[in-house]
């Protein structure tokens, strides 16, 4: 696995900042956006999967990084329930029910994948690494 220096090249927070533009695209639509309520709980945790992503990644250790995903997997589960609801008060097509659900269970498949190979693995963080300095000159 190559090493990865910045949260931005990780496959799952390009993946949700995907379905994070989706959703606001979806809440812009006439009826959707006079849903105050559903529209800003709904925008509010799809962005908290990539914000979550990201600030697991830049605290340097994995077990810390392991936490932060496990809240952006339960953030994918409430944008899919919201998803629902959006679908169920006619806010949405299905097309757009059907790609949004597809998109937050594949999402969290891959963050479960992702969490169980970083609690395998034997390192532990680039915070717990010793030739720290040997990585910035890189």
């Amino acid at each position: 696995m190559a090493t990865i220096h910045r949260f931005e090249d990780l496959e799952v927070w390009q993946k949700s900042r995907d379905i994070c533009k989706f959703v606001f695209k979806l809440t812009c639509q006439e009826k959707f956006s006079k849903d105050f309520a559903l529209k800003d709980q709904i925008k509010r945790s799809s962005g908290s999967v990539m914000d979550n992503i990201a600030e697991g990644f830049e605290r340097g250790g994995n077990k810390e990084f392991v936490n932060f995903l496990t809240f952006s997997k339960g953030s994918l589960g409430e944008v899919r329930s919201q998803t629902y609801r959006a679908f169920d008060y006619g806010y949405i097509a299905i097309e757009e029910f059907d790609f949004l659900i597809k998109e937050t269970v594949s999402l969290t498949e891959r963050l479960g994948k992702f969490i169980s190979y970083l609690k395998n693995s034997e390192f532990k963080g680039i915070k717990f690494k010793k030739d720290k300095q040997d990585d910035k000159n890189q």
